[in-house]
C-alpha cells in the first residue's frame, strides 16, 4: 500500500525523454469505481515563475510505468 502523501514526494519522470515533470500536486479519482484514473502535475513556471505557470499536465493512470521509491515513471509520447 502507498499513501498519497508518499506519492507527492516522488519526482515524476517521462520515460520518452528522461525529462523531469515534477512532482504529484493532485490525483483524480473515480469514486464509484475506488480507482486512481489520473495524476496531476504542476506545469511549468513562466519567466522565474513570476508571471504564473502554464497548464497543469493530466497523466492518465495508463500512462504510467512504475511507480519506485523515488520516482514515478511515467511514458508520454511527444512529451
Amino acid at each position: 500500500m502507498v499513501k498519497v502523501s508518499e506519492l507527492r514526494e516522488r519526482d515524476v519522470v517521462n520515460m520518452s525523454d528522461g525529462r523531469r515533470l515534477g512532482y504529484i500536486e493532485d490525483i483524480e479519482m473515480d469514486l464509484a469505481a475506488g480507482r486512481v484514473t489520473a495524476i496531476i502535475v504542476p506545469g511549468p513556471g513562466k519567466l522565474l515563475g513570476l508571471l504564473g505557470r502554464g497548464r497543469d499536465m493530466v497523466i492518465p493512470w495508463e500512462q504510467i510505468r512504475k511507480i519506485g521509491a523515488d520516482v514515478i515513471l511515467v511514458e508520454i509520447a511527444g512529451g
